[in-house]
């Protein structure tokens, strides 16, 4: 299956962005700059547990004083049937977090998932997942901490343990992963939940927001939709605005969970994983639409070891764009806020906030609209630059339903499964029809009418991608500009 185009609709000589496989497990996180051009080699070294291992584990839970009668929550069909469950403790089974339910009154389970970890190890090995059934427990050891997913979804175990590292990382970017770690070193039963108050609140919407937007999947960002000479722009008032401070390493505008524009110091980019938190930090708080914030953030996959200090902003009342000024100086607030002030100022008068705004308040083109009505749906990513575009979404998606995102991760399992990954797939049943496509340059995942046959799917998806083409300097942030 040939695409026909010399070059995929997106690509870029040069990119804001680190480009990942769509299928990263973001387990090794850079600890220095120059880590950050080698983050494509995946860890493959854990080991599976299969259910044959199960009636050990149950001579473990034996010997554990479980109390019920203490934990009416968990005795609940409310806490029970939830279908997916996200724990979080220390190496010592100390309580960190819980998705659902009170962490001190879940200490057994704690103890419990402490115990099946520290088994394993001691015979020099590590537990990866549990399957019972239809429900799968994933386990991630990132020392000095464990996470835990148990889940009755169709994800696999890649998909879960890419959740529990974005969980992991939210986490490193409020402490940094040198603090972490000196907090163990120094007293293994530390409650770390002192030092994450509020935290949860950004691992509650971190969660919810990785299970519906497909960016978190796919390994990419979206970008607004804007003319290559608005965002251009955009970018020059920044760079104009921004150029003689001291130490500025990143400024990103978006808006949306949308990306405007990202201006970045020589030499550095940004990774999608670490974007993927910083739109979580301003989607989850409201606060910062109504004052100028000082926060300190540290971006795991960027520089896992300090923090970055940013300037956060939204543009103005009459245009819902957050600005992110980022920099390593920790004292520069006042000049970051004068220099958002102009950056303003500049983008009034070349009219670029009302093109934000009209961005902002239509919506992308539906398929049929765009001369597609056997499509329902699809997302293109371009890996050169690590972004994706996607539709808006018709009926029978009226939203970004549960049926949607099921198929788009089972068929990315698929292309990607470590054991049979598939370079085309297509599939179809009574309600759809699925055809999914990893090639070099790109990924395609395209929904279609039920009763389209192979070859009209085929030449659907020629039209598509010379669609996209057209339109790639609208659809994709293809310049890479730096202070």
């Amino acid at each position: 299956m040939s695409s026909n185009l010399e070059v995929e609709p997106g690509a870029a000589s040069e990119s804001v962005l680190v480009t990942t496989d769509s299928f990263d497990n973001f387990d090794h996180m850079s600890s220095s700059l120059e880590e950050i051009k080698n983050l494509n080699a995946l860890a493959e070294n854990d080991s599976n547990v299969e259910n044959s291992n199960v009636e050990n584990f149950d001579e473990i839970s034996e010997n554990l004083s479980i109390n019920n009668e203490e934990d009416d929550f968990v005795q609940s069909k409310e806490w029970a049937c939830k279908n997916k469950h996200v724990f979080v403790l220390s190496m010592a089974g100390k309580p960190i977090y819980s998705r659902y339910g009170n962490e001190d009154k879940l200490a057994w389970l704690f103890g419990v998932m402490q115990t099946l970890v520290s088994f394993v190890q001691s015979n020099e090995d590590t537990i990866r997942s549990i399957h019972a059934g239809d429900t799968k427990f994933v386990f991630l050891i990132k020392k000095p901490l464990i996470l835990v997913a148990v889940s009755r979804t169709q994800e696999s175990v890649n998909q879960l343990c890419s959740q529990l590292n974005y969980v992991f990382n939210q986490i490193a970017s409020v402490l940094t992963l040198t603090r972490l770690n000196k907090i163990y070193e120094q007293r293994q039963n530390y409650d770390l939940r002192r030092l994450l108050a509020g935290v949860e609140r950004l691992i509650d919407h971190l969660l919810d927001f990785s299970e519906k937007e497909p960016s978190f999947t796919l390994g990419a960002v979206q970008c607004l939709s804007l003319a290559s000479s608005v965002r251009d722009n955009i970018s020059s008032a920044i760079v104009g605005a921004c150029s003689k401070i001291k130490n500025l390493v990143f400024a990103i505008l978006l808006a949306n969970n949308k990306l405007i524009t990202l201006v970045r110091m020589k030499k550095y980019c940004l990774h999608p994983a670490d974007l993927h938190l910083i739109f979580n930090l301003v989607q989850a708080s409201e606060s910062l639409k109504t004052a100028e914030s000082w926060t300190p953030l540290c971006l795991p996959r960027f520089d896992a070891s300090g923090f970055l200090y940013g300037h956060v902003s939204y543009l103005a009342e009459d245009c819902q764009a957050c600005l992110l000024l980022l920099t390593v100086e920790r004292d520069v607030f006042f000049a970051l806020s004068e220099a958002k002030q102009r950056i303003v100022e500049k983008l009034r008068r070349s009219n670029c906030l009302e093109a934000i705004n009209e961005s902002l308040s239509a919506k992308e083109e539906t398929c049929i609209v765009a001369g597609f009505p056997e499509l329902r749906h699809y997302l293109y990513k371009c890996k050169s630059t690590a972004q994706f575009y996607q539709p808006s979404l018709t009926p029978p998606y009226t939203k970004y339903n549960e049926r949607l995102t099921k198929l788009y991760k089972r068929a990315h399992n698929l292309l990607h499964c470590s054991t049979r990954p598939l370079k085309l797939l297509f599939e179809k049943n009574s309600d759809e029809a699925i055809l999914a496509w990893d090639t070099r340059g790109f990924e395609l995942y395209v929904v279609f009418e039920p009763l389209i046959d192979t070859n009209s799917a085929i030449n659907s998806v020629g039209r598509l991608l010379n669609w996209i083409k057209k339109r790639e300097e609208k659809l994709f942030h293809l310049n890479a500009p730096t202070f």
